[in-house]
């Protein structure tokens, strides 16, 4: 069976209850940092918005916090965040995802936005902080245990400000 959580934050890969590190490294490389990167930023584009930076620090950041959930077994946010956070789960024997399946789940919750009333019928603040204006950059990390893959982004400045547009 699999199911996908979304919430905002970090990644991190853990297996059999003894935690595995992937760290994503720097954007320059052909690597799932630079496909993170890219999936962000193609939405953005759409928007005519400032493309993000990559950015090393929130990447460690974002991989230790994914160290805590991975031996905590939960998914939940930082109790007082520094950035924003975009979290994303899946679960099952051969759960696996993307960069781009990542950000793409998350951006798919445009359909609950309306921008002209600022609101969300349902969830959509993983969309709204991807595209929040004043975001400039991004740092991701990944973990596996237990059959779950979890993903979580750092965002600098955070967005998601009520009674804010994010652009």
């Amino acid at each position: 069976m699999r199911r996908s959580i979304f919430i905002a934050g970090l990644l991190l890969w853990a297996a059999g209850g003894h935690a595995q590190w992937r760290h994503f490294g720097d954007a320059s490389n052909p690597s799932p940092a630079r496909q993170m990167l890219a999936a962000h930023n193609a939405i953005r584009a759409r928007l005519g918005l400032p493309a993000l930076r990559w950015s090393d620090s929130l990447a460690a950041y974002a991989q230790q916090w994914a160290g805590n959930l991975a031996a905590s077994g939960k998914l939940e946010h930082h109790s007082h965040p520094r950035y924003g956070e975009n979290l994303f789960m899946i679960s099952g024997d051969q759960a696996s995802a993307t960069p781009s399946r990542v950000v793409s789940d998350w951006a798919a919750e445009v359909r609950s936005y309306d921008y002209s009333t600022n609101s969300c019928r349902s969830v959509c603040g993983h969309y709204t902080q991807i595209v929040w204006r004043q975001t400039e950059e991004v740092g991701c990390g990944v973990a596996r245990g237990r059959g779950d893959e979890v993903w979580v982004c750092e965002y600098n400045p955070p967005g998601n400000v009520i009674g804010q547009q994010p652009y």
